[in-house]
């Protein structure tokens, strides 16, 4: 589709009507929520703790300790200032961002010698001490990136796959219109028998969500919830293949820099895997942060493949350890399919996911998804399209912005972007919790169709007009690919199933390895 028809299309979106008969973003029974927990299974006391492998590498010489602020106001990888690719962004919500540059832009998991990178979490740093800085890293502005590396996941045999090898966590400056960066690579500290210490890759890694809190950054990675320290990046003094210490040389697959996960918790118990949407060990498929009421607290959600019901779990955090408390506080059952992603202003949610049936905008080999906004036990309604598989979301109660990034492949062109847009009708500052009415964005499949000419500004259309008015546009044709769909009437958000990107098509990351 054309930029402008796109914009066309997605401010039709925000003035379209709701749908009738639409399922609730639900509240899941609290007997349920109760048992919802997240179990410590690598701490960082004691001789075989992480605090000791820690400081038994930095003992070796063979990294450098530097903190944030270093790694963000020194010279790296330069972004692209803008949305340099269509996004289905409503313009009435002033979408801003950046791309990356062409190299990650560009990299396909499909590559069957090298592989590539593909995005998937994104945090504003958040003040672990309440201050309301959130989008700034000690006046800068910032943002953080998770990205898995695969390699030859379009082979069709299953077994020839590498899926999820190792992973990555981007820390970007943005204070400039193209962005600063960097790339820190997720290790694992080792304690070696004869008391020196060791790093090496944190296998099966997709990391699915990220949450950037104060010093550390929590990711999520399907049943896992890993916990990185941010004052211990290491730099790393030789860019080459190996991974590790080995005498007083560090290397990580040619990466400047390397950060240690120093706890982990998981939702099932030993080798058990996560549950999406029913049991009592859901999945950790996204994560953001929720400010309210004054507690803190990750909110998971879950990716249920080309379905509704993926459950969106508030994990309250420890005011004095800063780590999650244990067990849940709140769940609701999603009626968005696919969903991939969510984030609240502590009143109004906004669920990243597959947009209605037969609507949404793009081409047919690239449908838009949608961001769905929704108040707890009420339907949820589309705020906007949004780039082609839309991932995480992240919230900042400072600027009422709404940021998310998405996971597209594309090798020839790139289709990646950050992006961030305004939230219409934010919750009001005194009171994150009031009640009120829920402004109407659900759009009827016909709106999305709509020309420009055939639908001017504050106009009102009976659906039958809509229908007329945008069987009429033929420049532009939308045909779908065949897929699977729930009726219209029985969710807003349900339906059309977007094509599956190399991250969905290795067996080991299909539904079931969300699930791990």
């Amino acid at each position: 589709m054309a930029g402008s028809a796109a914009a066309v299309v997605a401010t039709l979106l925000v003035n379209a009507p709701p749908a009738a008969a639409a399922m609730p973003f639900g509240a899941v029974d609290p007997a349920t929520v109760a048992q919802f927990r997240l179990n410590q299974v690598v701490a960082g006391g004691g001789a075989d703790g992480t605090d000791a492998a820690v400081a038994a590498v930095e003992r070796t010489g063979a990294v450098k300790n530097v903190d944030v602020s270093t790694v963000l106001n020194t010279g790296g990888s330069t972004g692209v200032a803008g949305l340099c690719h269509d996004t289905g962004l409503s313009a009435s919500l002033k979408p801003g961002g950046h791309c990356w540059k062409k190299e990650d832009d560009r990299s396909s998991s499909w590559n069957a010698t090298e592989g590539g990178w593909t995005p998937q979490g994104l945090s504003l740093p958040y003040s672990d001490s309440g201050a309301p800085a959130d989008g700034k890293w000690k006046g800068v502005p910032a943002h953080a990136v998770t990205w898995h590396h695969s390699t030859d996941m379009g082979n069709p045999d299953p077994a020839k796959r590498r899926g999820d090898e190792y992973a990555r966590l981007t820390l970007v400056n943005a204070k400039n219109a193209a962005p600063n960066y960097h790339n820190l690579l997720l290790v694992q500290p080792v304690r070696k028998a004869d008391g020196t210490g060791d790093f090496r890759v944190v296998p099966r890694n997709h990391v699915d969500g990220v949450v950037w809190y104060g010093d550390r950054a929590f990711v999520a990675n399907g049943r896992y919830l890993q916990v990185y320290d941010l004052r211990h990046i290491w730099k790393l003094n030789k860019q080459g293949k190996e991974v590790g210490v080995s005498g007083t040389t560090s290397s990580g697959l040619w990466h400047n820099y390397a950060v240690p996960m120093v706890a982990m918790y998981q939702t099932t118990t030993g080798d058990t895997p996560c549950s999406v949407t029913s049991g009592t060990t859901p999945c950790l498929n996204s994560l953001s942060l929720d400010r309210t009421g004054g507690q803190d607290s990750l909110v998971s959600a879950e990716y249920k493949k080309d379905a509704a019901g993926g459950r969106v779990v508030r994990w309250p955090l420890d005011a004095t350890t800063k780590l999650p408390k244990g067990t849940a506080s709140a769940a609701y059952s999603s009626p968005v399919w696919s969903m991939q992603g969510a984030a609240t202003d502590g009143t109004n949610w906004y669920l990243a996911g597959t947009c209605p049936t037969g609507s949404g905008g793009g081409t047919p080999s690239d449908p838009y998804s949608c961001i769905h906004k929704a108040r707890a036990n009420t339907a949820p309604h589309v705020m906007t399209a949004a780039p082609v598989y839309t991932q995480n979301l992240s919230y900042s109660w400072t600027t009422d912005r709404l940021w998310g990034i998405n996971e597209r492949i594309n090798s020839t062109v790139g289709k990646r972007v950050v992006f961030s847009v305004n939230t219409p009708e934010p919750t009001p500052r005194a009171d994150r919790t009031a009640p009120g009415p829920h402004a109407p964005y659900c759009r009827l499949s016909a709106y999305c169709r709509l020309s420009a000419r055939a639908r001017a500004p504050g106009a009102q259309l009976s659906r039958s007009t809509a229908s007329s008015a945008a069987g009429s546009r033929r420049e532009e044709p939308r045909r779908l690919p065949s897929r699977r769909a729930a009726p219209v009437s029985s969710h807003c958000g349900s339906g059309s199933t977007p094509m599956k990107s190399a991250s969905r098509v290795s067996s080991a990351r299909g539904s079931s390895s969300r699930s791990s």
